[in-house]
């Protein structure tokens, strides 16, 4: 969830949902309370992680065919009148809530499990504030991932917390019973392990073999 900034080009009235939707707008960019919020386009680690759990979830829902599961700041409009639209790194929503055909524009609710991989720039301030609009317009679970501390904190629509470490498990509760992903795997940095043919030798020259001292 990379760090959000306000874009204001001029003095405008409040956009909508809708105007979202038109060209010119830029791509990564959520509406809060009318207002155009621009977000920097998130680093490699935060598209590995989200790729990561997309998968294992992903993977889970749709041989349960439980409902559908997307990603990459897929946008959801939680508030009208004015429009807030806010895009989640990964969301779940059953298919009892959405048995329609996928929408091309944001379904008015909030998913039943929202999933925010946290960026080294993000503000507590604003990443709270999502979490409170998701919890609002009806997201009942919102695991924010936290790569740079190694944690992950649970929000529910009850109101209660927690906070896992790498050993712990992330679970589906009652939003996707049976679900439990460790949370130090969805951090891990998966590094080759170098063969015996892919080390580089010293040669004669003092260099690797095959390149020119």
């Amino acid at each position: 969830m990379p760090a959000e900034h306000v874009y204001v080009p001029s003095m405008t009235p409040l956009m909508t949902a809708e105007d979202l939707l038109k060209p010119g707008v830029p791509e990564r960019a959520d509406l809060v309370r009318g207002v155009l919020v621009v977000h920097e386009p998130p680093g490699f680690r935060h598209g590995e992680i989200t790729v990561r759990l997309t998968i294992a979830l992903g993977t889970y829902v749709d041989t349960r065919q439980l409902g559908r599961v997307v990603a990459g700041d897929a946008g959801f409009k939680l508030q009208s009148d004015p429009d807030t639209v806010r895009g989640a790194d990964i969301a779940f929503v059953s298919w009892e809530r959405m048995p329609q055909k996928s929408p091309v524009e944001f379904p008015p609710l909030g998913p039943d499990l929202v999933v925010e991989v946290l960026s080294p720039g993000d503000r507590p301030g604003e990443t709270l504030a999502k979490i409170a609009d998701w919890l609002s317009a009806g997201t009942r679970l919102v695991w924010v991932i936290d790569p740079e501390r190694r944690l992950a904190r649970i929000y529910r629509q009850d109101g209660s917390e927690s906070i896992l470490g790498e050993a712990d498990a992330l679970e589906g509760e009652d939003i996707l019973p049976g679900f439990t992903c460790k949370l130090g795997a969805v951090l891990e940095t998966i590094v080759p392990a170098a063969s015996d043919a892919d080390r580089p030798i010293a040669n004669g020259s003092g260099g690797a073999a095959g390149i020119p001292p």
